[in-house]
This record gives C-alpha cells, sequence and structure tokens, in this order.
C-alpha cells in the first residue's frame, strides 16, 4: 500500500480509494487524540454540537486537500517537534512590496536570503484590503486574496514551495480580531442583514457602548479615540477597537469561529509555516471588563492549536501579545495544553533602547532575568525593531525607586532618540504623541537609532565607526538571548530612515513608514565592497550569524542567566548547553568600561577575535562586546 505522505499521488480509481483511506487514517489517528477536549471546550463555549460537527467536517476537508509535500513535512515535524528550537533558527521580516515589488519579486531574492543566513521569513499582511484605509495590511477584506499588486494565491503557493527546497520557512499574519468595513460580511451587515451584523457588534444607541468605554481602554486616543463608531447611513454604532474602518468580530458567534478557522485552514494549505495571530488578546469582549485577555480568548487559542495539530502539524503560532511578560506568558498555555509555540519578547526589545539611551544595564539585567527563570520550553522571537513603534512599557514601579519618573523619562526616551537630548546620535520621528498625557512612541531604523544617518549626513568617519559598532553589539547582545532572534530587512546591511513617505497621501500621517522604506539593492550590493558601511555591518553580523549555526549553547532551550559587572553600563550573560558555556559582554557606552566578573572555572576564548581571554575584569572598548567560550577541559 503506498504512504500517502511520501508517494505521488495518481487519478487510477484504486489509487484514489487507497489515498482516501490513508488519508481517513491519519486524520483520525489525530482527532482522537484532540476530539474530547476539543469538543468539551467548543461546547462549553458555544454549546451547539451543530456546529461542531460541521467544524469537524471542515476540517477533515482541508486535511484531505493538503498537498502531499506539505503533508510529508508535517510527519517529519511531528518526528522531531523541537525543530524550531535549533540554533541554526534565524528570521527576517519585511513588507513584499518594499522588499522585492511583489511575491514573484521575493522569490526571485531567496538566494540572498540564503545569503543572510535566513531560514525564516515573515512576510507582513499581504491580503486584500482597500487602499489608504489598511492600517498597514491589518484591515483584511478578503481572507481567500492576495493584494493584486503583489500576486496571486498561485503566487504564494510558488513562493511558499520555492522557500521550502531552501529550508526556509514562512510566517504571515493572520488578523482575526476584526476585518476591514469593505469585509463582504461588513457590507452585508451594513444591509441590515441580521445574520450578517451579529458577526460583529452593532448597538442602536450609544448607551451599551458608553458601558463599554468605562472599562475597555483605548489603543489609539490620539488617532481613533473610542472604541465605537458610529455609522450614520445605518444610525448604528459598531465596536472598532483600532481604527474605524476596523470591525471587530464577535466571537460569542459560533459562525465566526468557524468560518475564521476555515480560513486558517485554507492559508496553511497554501504552504504556511508559521501563523502570527494578531491582536490576540482583543478577540473575546465582555462588558464591565478590558476586553483584554479573558478566559475566552486562550481557549479559542487552545482550539486553534488543536485543530493545527489534526489538520496541519507541521504549522507553528507565533501570539502577538504586546504587553509585559506576566500577560503574555499565559499564551504559552501548559505543558499539558499547550497554547502558542512562540510568542513576542516585546518588553525586552523596549528596555533595550531605554538601555542605550540611559547607558544604565540595571533594568534590562532584572528583564532579563525574569524570561530566562522561564521554562526552557518557552520560545520567544528577539529583536531590535520590527514594523511597529516602539513603545515605552517600561517597568516603572523599578525605575521609581531609582528616582525616575514615568512621564519624564518618557520625554526624555523621545528626545533623545529624536536627537535632542543625552548626547545622542539618534535620529527618528515619533509616533502617536498626545500632548495631554506627554506619552509618545518612537520610530526609526536601527541603524539611524545608532547613529549611521546622522554620521553620513556629516560625513564623519570617526563617528560611523562608533555607530556601525553600536549597531553591531546590540546584533551580537540581541544573539545572545534565549529565543530565536528576527531582523528587520534593511538592518542588515545598516539602512537608515526614509523620509519620502511623507510624499504619499496614505503614508503621510503615520510616521511608522519612516522605517518601513524600500529595500535597497543599489546599497545591498556594496557587502561585496569591504570599506562601505553596508559590508562592515553585513559581514560582522554574517560572523556572528554562523557562530550561532556553529555553536550548540545557542539552543533556544540552553539555560541562560545574567551576571553582575559592578559596571552600570555593561552587560554580562551566560549560556549553557551540554557542557559547554559561553559568556557575552555587551558594552552600553561610548567609553570604554571594565566589567568587574570574576569567571574562575577555566580557560576562555574570544569566540570573535580567536584570543585567549579571562573572563576576570575585562576591559571592553567603547560599544565593545565579546563572545568568551570555555575551552573544554
Amino acid at each position: 500500500m503506498p504512504v500517502l505522505h511520501t508517494e505521488v499521488w495518481v487519478f487510477g480509481k484504486e489509487e484514489k480509494n487507497v489515498k482516501a483511506d490513508t488519508a481517513k487514517k491519519d486524520y483520525k489517528e489525530r482527532l482522537k487524540r484532540h476530539f474530547d477536549e476539543l469538543r468539551w471546550l467548543y461546547m462549553e463555549l458555544y454549546d451547539n454540537s451543530s456546529m461542531f460537527a460541521e467544524l469537524c467536517d471542515k476540517m477533515k476537508e482541508f486535511y484531505l486537500e493538503r498537498g502531499k509535500d506539505l503533508k510529508a513535512l508535517d510527519v517529519k515535524r511531528e518526528k522531531h517537534q523541537d525543530w524550531y528550537k535549533q540554533n541554526d533558527m534565524l528570521g527576517m521580516m519585511f513588507y513584499i512590496d518594499n522588499f522585492a515589488g511583489d511575491m514573484k519579486g521575493v522569490k526571485s531574492r531567496l538566494d540572498y536570503i540564503e545569503q543572510c543566513n535566513v531560514n525564516y521569513i515573515h512576510l507582513m499582511p499581504f491580503l486584500e484590503t482597500p487602499k489608504g484605509r489598511s492600517d498597514g495590511g491589518y484591515a483584511v477584506s478578503d481572507f481567500r486574496k492576495v493584494q493584486e499588486n503583489l500576486g496571486t494565491m498561485e503566487d504564494l503557493e510558488k513562493l511558499t514551495d520555492a522557500c521550502h527546497k531552501k529550508g526556509i520557512n514562512v510566517c504571515m499574519d493572520f488578523v482575526m480580531n476584526h476585518t476591514s468595513e469593505d469585509h463582504e460580511w461588513a457590507k452585508k451587515a451594513r444591509q441590515g442583514d441580521g445574520e450578517y451584523m451579529s458577526r460583529y457588534f452593532f448597538f442602536e444607541n450609544s448607551y451599551i457602548p458608553s458601558l463599554y468605554e468605562r472599562t475597555v481602554p483605548q489603543v489609539f486616543p490620539t488617532t481613533a479615540p473610542g472604541n465605537f463608531t458610529y455609522l450614520p447611513e445605518e444610525n448604528r454604532f459598531v465596536m472598532t477597537t483600532f481604527y474605524p474602518y476596523q470591525w471587530d468580530l464577535n466571537y460569542r458567534n459560533p459562525r465566526v469561529f468557524n468560518e475564521m478557522m476555515y480560513h486558517f485552514l485554507y492559508l496553511a494549505n497554501k504552504g504556511i509555516d508559521i501563523i502570527r495571530i494578531d491582536a490576540v488578546p482583543y478577540i473575546w469582549k465582555e462588558l464591565n471588563t478590558s476586553c483584554r485577555n479573558l478566559p475566552q480568548v486562550h481557549t479559542i487559542v487552545r482550539m486553534m492549536r488543536m485543530i493545527g495539530e489534526i489538520v496541519c502539524p507541521g504549522i507553528l503560532l507565533l501570539g502577538e501579545v504586546v504587553m509585559e511578560p506576566e500577560k503574555v506568558v499565559p499564551y504559552f498555555g501548559t505543558v499539558e495544553k499547550p497554547e502558542c509555540h512562540m510568542l513576542y519578547n516585546v518588553t525586552t526589545m523596549a528596555t533595550t533602547w531605554h538601555t542605550v539611551a540611559t547607558r544604565d544595564v540595571r533594568l534590562l539585567k532584572k528583564q532579563l532575568d525574569i524570561v530566562n527563570s522561564l521554562p526552557k520550553d518557552y520560545v520567544f522571537l528577539n529583536y531590535l525593531r520590527c514594523h511597529d513603534d516602539i513603545g515605552w512599557g517600561l517597568d516603572y514601579g523599578t525605575l521609581m525607586t531609582e528616582g525616575i519618573g514615568e512621564r519624564s523619562h518618557k520625554k526624555y526616551l523621545n528626545d533623545y532618540f529624536q536627537g535632542y537630548a543625552g548626547d545622542s546620535n539618534s535620529r527618528g520621528e515619533l509616533y502617536n504623541a498626545d500632548p495631554v498625557t506627554g506619552d509618545a512612541r518612537f520610530c526609526g531604523t536601527t541603524a539611524s537609532m545608532c547613529g549611521v544617518e546622522k554620521a553620513g549626513f556629516e560625513q564623519d568617519e570617526a563617528a560611523m565607526e562608533k555607530a556601525v559598532q553600536k549597531d553591531v553589539m546590540l546584533h551580537a547582545y540581541m544573539f545572545m538571548q534565549s529565543g530565536i532572534p528576527v531582523l528587520y530587512s534593511g538592518d542588515e546591511i545598516g539602512q537608515v530612515n526614509d523620509y519620502t513617505y511623507k510624499e504619499d497621501p496614505d503614508k503621510a500621517a503615520d510616521s511608522r513608514y519612516i522605517h518601513r522604506g524600500a529595500m535597497n539593492w543599489e546599497l545591498a550590493k556594496n557587502i561585496s565592497q569591504k570599506d562601505t558601511v553596508e559590508a562592515k555591518i553585513f559581514h560582522r553580523l554574517e560572523q556572528l550569524e554562523q557562530l550561532r549555526k556553529k555553536e550548540k549553547v545557542f539552543m533556544s532551550n540552553a539555560d541562560t542567566w545574567t551576571v553582575e559587572t559592578w559596571e552600570p553600563s555593561v552587560l554580562c550573560m551566560g549560556r549553557y548547553y551540554e557542557g559547554e558555556k559561553i559568556i557575552g559582554l555587551f558594552n552600553f557606552s561610548e567609553y570604554d568600561k571594565t566589567a568587574w566578573i570574576n569567571e574562575t572555572d577555566g580557560d576562555y576564548i574570544d569566540l570573535i577575535s580567536g584570543e585567549e581571554m579571562k573572563p576576570i575584569g575585562v576591559n571592553i572598548p567603547a560599544y565593545g562586546f565579546y563572545y568568551l567560550k570555555k575551552r573544554s577541559e
């Protein structure tokens, strides 16, 4: 009997029957493993057996439709469930049009992605959205159609297939909290169709919305105040947590859950390896609550995890939870009942830039200690910056004990990164600045925040060397963190801020586009010219990437800890795995510093220079760093 996962499917009647029988057996085994819990959770949430039966039937259909190569990959990953925790994992995120024009263009650039040692690409939102009302692609009007300028679903399948042949994993955003107001459901709801109105939150007057507003925080108080939008033609209010053109879905309705799961499985069958669940804490709404992180959210994510493990067990769930650690960690679930495979390490990212501006590692050390104390099964994605702004969600309780006030410190940080304070060389712009509260977020590329833009403009070679050193040091520090590092496209060549967004009326009001500039392929050619900024950053990062692949101590489940250096500007991090040990030292100051550590357990070698060094009272140059590996005994 041919094996479904490895044999080419043929179209004879007998072979079709064999294929179907094998598929049914495979599906039934996975369903049996999860059925009782899935049914219990579904019925607890919806108490609707007919809708649950429909869900099960559809799951089987999607399994049967899943391509043979993807099923083979599923089997391989089921046997090696830690495949994404290896030390060779390195991500890169980019907008398809900015990176290479369209999906065919991305496919043509896969050799460059390989050259960057990247084996995980996050394609920023590419599903159909209305022009000018998309929030960067997060207002989806059709979950089964690619934006015309980016390609087609067929192009997506060809891209994911080409990626898989090169060992590259593909991640996409699954926007499940809301749809665009131009989505088919929303259009029918506008026409007064009760079936579709029940898929959103509609109210005939402002009374119930006013009750919600008492307890639900605002996401964008300056650019999109409130959590509801009045529709004058319909004379109704609709819930819009983010922007007025993004209508919140009502997951109390089982039809919403089912249909979104069908979209989820459809996209997985197009070859997507990692599904990033956008804004997941917001998906369940309850009056007299904050409508954030409610228990029903975890029920839904747990069901998504099981549905994926039944139909397409090779995929991963990545939760977008932009909150402090105590609110992020529950989205991993438990060992017995896991939810997301991976989560973002948001607070560490923000605290990193606080450390850059203050030259004081104490808060960062505390933050890393929290992350390091978590179970090693938890996998975080680490990054210096992403497509969004940097919000200053710091541990102000700790800062207050040092006499640092929240409002004054946020102002200092925003002034610093604009280049106005603290002897800063950074360049960038504020986003969503609120003059009343003094709150604001910051936007800028890594290179511009490190001083590359300013040094280039002033033609200051010494300043440029220091800026490049700072940029590389921060990447080296990120690679030492527990989890998977992710680059933003262009950072590998030190690309600076792009101010041309101001010339586009659809983008001019959103300063986040300053760091979403198009990939400059002419500058990328400079990586072959050793004296250029692009080459210096690219090849030094390449060295770090190769070291990370080579040294097993960089496995995501290695033991990690911090070491006191008795120098406020120097961070020391340790990693240990299967008898191997590395100590990382990172100087966040523009001055030479000494790390007063005293590791006397053997001889060490610096992996960067190859020199023997003792990790005792280590002198570190300005923005310098060391990877000190203990020699085998």
